[in-house]
């Protein structure tokens, strides 16, 4: 009976592992300093590049927290803020 209840115990803690796994390897880590790339684009108007672009993409889900950070309004309503999303194929978030 010990045994069957350790094999258990050991079968439910690889399940939990898994799905943990699983959760943090599709989950996005919202991380503004990967946006970095893009400050030419937002500040200078200059054409994103593709890893502006690239790094854009990841952080899509991102954008509404960001908008609500005073720390980063004024680049996100800035024009170029949405010249750089259109150029890159991303839509403009409506939060």
């Amino acid at each position: 009976m010990a045994k069957q209840a350790v094999a258990m115990l050991v079968a439910l803690a690889l399940v939990v592992a898994a799905a943990m796994s699983a959760g943090g390897a599709s989950a996005v880590q919202c991380n503004p300093a990967q946006l970095v790339v893009c400050a030419p684009a937002v500040i200078n108007g200059s054409p994103p590049t593709a890893s502006c672009c690239s790094n854009l993409r990841a952080q899509e889900s991102c954008f509404c927290e960001y908008a609500h950070n005073p720390a980063f309004r004024k680049y996100i309503d800035s024009p170029n803020a949405g010249r750089t999303l259109t150029s890159c194929g991303i839509p403009i978030p409506d939060c």
